[in-house]
């Protein structure tokens, strides 16, 4: 899997876009639901995202990081109507099949993806590579 940001507005999802997905729960894989992910890069014919959230973590950062959860604020953006600021999950990669994205909600800009690459490398396992 390479990371690397090519978003095309062609209405299909590429790495650099957030679009809209189902994500399962951590604690129950069976239950999810609907939420934005920030696609990150392609595994064959698979995507790969982290999970998006417009939750603030900033107050519970230590928390999080006990639990084993990271996270990276990613600001306000298209992807939400309401302008709220997003934050990204660094620690937790998604296999998306494109056919499963629901909708398309916005191209991230190229600082703000590269910055979220940059804050990953202490959490990249090591099948990922950057490209």
């Amino acid at each position: 899997m390479d990371i690397a940001y090519d978003p095309h507005p062609d209405g299909q999802p590429d790495p650099g876009e957030v679009v809209w997905t189902w994500v399962p729960f951590e604690d129950d894989p069976s239950q999810g639901k609907d939420r934005p992910v920030l696609l990150i890069g392609r595994d064959a014919s698979a995507l790969v995202a982290l999970m998006m959230t417009s939750k603030d973590h900033d107050r519970d950062h230590e928390q999080e990081a006990r639990d084993g959860r990271f996270w990276f604020d990613l600001g306000p953006g298209p992807w939400d109507p309401a302008g709220r600021p997003s934050e990204v999950r660094l620690n937790r990669f998604l296999v998306v099949d494109p056919a499963g994205v629901r909708r398309e909600g916005a191209v991230l800009d190229r600082p703000r993806f590269d910055a979220v690459v940059a804050a990953l490398q202490p959490h990249l396992p090591a099948r990922l590579v950057q490209g």
